[in-house]
């Protein structure tokens, strides 16, 4: 297996990342409970109360303890995540085609041929991560062949790709790597390329699944998604400097749409067993997350300004080298999942694109974004009824 250097491993973790917002995040937080308590008012009285009552020395001294504890469970789960022994030692299976960085992962198995396709801003191994939160074996076990596409690291010649690149060049050409008839899967911003990709090739794709993928991108909250199109400007230096979107950009703005989420779930960690599978779990699961790749600064454009700002996919105005993509035209029998407590792709902007879809079971298991996919529950949640649909075939 080819461990990359900036793999996550014990002492060397640089998660949650970017580690300084967060720590900001908190203090901000800390600091607006104490404000806002009606006791600090009282210290610190407005104009539009000349008399206010006295302080309670004792609901202060209690407000206290709590933010600092608070602020002392975040530091210490954070302590303990970079601590913890464990490392993934999963090894590779076998590539059966490469592309520049991009590999195609065979997992085996007999059964449908599956391509999974991921993000092209988070690590191929989510559907991999640990023997036991292993979508892909599992699926291989169970009656499918899967394989994963694996994009890797945007070098010289990615730098430059638009998402026409990757879905009309690089992905179809992994699709025709593998033989006979496929079922095309896709997770988050994969799901979205492999929509295109099925659209693109009815004959080779047999059947498409797309697992927590984003369609509406407007459909929970309008504003914030054109204030990401905003962004762009003040992030053209840095991808005009790097000729991509730096991981560290591309985590603050995912911190923005949840901004407190890191410090919560870290505070649980802290009282956890961390010998437990469940926090062993939790450390993987976070490795993953802070092991981003960087997004081709092409690519970027297309989906901050595009999908997010102009809300492209959901109003027919996306096109991958000049086809319109309509989940409408797609008359193979499709799989939508959409996890019910996804924060990053809420439910409401997945059932539009599966109403669209002519022939679609849909599903809204009660799990994250990240759960639905590896977490302690996926098999219930995801990995059997994604089995049962595909006997159904």
């Amino acid at each position: 297996m080819s461990i990359r250097p900036e793999q996550p491993a014990p002492l060397s973790r640089r998660g949650p990342r970017p580690l300084l917002l967060h720590l900001n995040l908190a203090w901000m937080r800390s600091s607006a409970s104490i404000a806002g308590s009606p006791n600090w008012n009282n210290v610190w009285p407005t104009s539009n109360e000349p008399n206010p009552p006295p302080p309670d020395p004792e609901a202060l001294a209690a407000l206290f303890a709590t933010v600092s504890q608070q602020d002392r469970d975040l530091i210490a789960g954070i302590a303990a995540y970079r601590a913890s022994p464990y490392t993934r030692d999963m090894a590779d299976p076998p590539t059966i085609w490469a592309e520049s960085e991009t590999r195609l992962l065979d997992y085996g198995g007999t059964g449908p041929s599956i391509l999974f396709v991921p993000s092209l801003i988070n690590r191929a191994y989510i559907l991999d991560l640990m023997p036991e939160a292993s979508m892909l074996r599992w699926l291989a076990a169970h009656g499918s062949h899967p394989y994963l596409l694996d994009w890797g690291w945007p070098a010289e010649i990615e730098r430059h790709f638009t998402l026409t690149d990757y879905i009309a060049g690089r992905l179809e050409r992994a699709i025709a790597a593998i033989p006979g008839p496929i079922i095309l899967t896709g997770y988050c911003m994969g799901g979205l390329l492999a929509l295109a990709a099925a659209q693109r090739n009815p004959d080779k794709i047999t059947a498409l699944a797309l697992l927590a993928t984003p369609w509406d991108f407007h459909a929970d909250n309008e504003e914030q998604a054109r204030t990401l199109g905003r962004s762009l400007a003040m992030l053209e230096p840095m991808m005009n400097f790097s000729g991509t979107l730096p991981i560290d950009a591309l985590q603050t703005i995912f911190t923005m749409i949840d901004p407190f989420g890191v410090g919560e779930k870290y505070r649980s960690f802290a009282s956890l067993d961390k010998s437990s599978a469940r926090a062993k779990r939790f450390v993987a699961m976070e490795d993953w997350l802070a092991d981003g790749v960087p997004l081709a600064a092409p690519v970027a454009r297309e989906t901050l300004g595009g999908w997010y700002g102009d809300n492209t996919p959901a109003r027919l105005a996306w096109r991958v080298a000049g086809m319109p993509i309509n989940p409408a035209s797609i008359s193979i029998p499709c799989f939508a999942a959409a996890p019910a407590r996804d924060k990053l792709v809420p439910p409401v902007s997945v059932r539009p694109l599966a109403t669209s879809l002519p022939f679609c079971t849909y599903l809204e298991p009660a799990a994250g974004h990240i759960g639905m996919i590896a977490g302690t529950n996926a098999q219930n949640a995801l990995w059997q009824p994604f089995a049962d649909w595909l006997q159904q075939l």
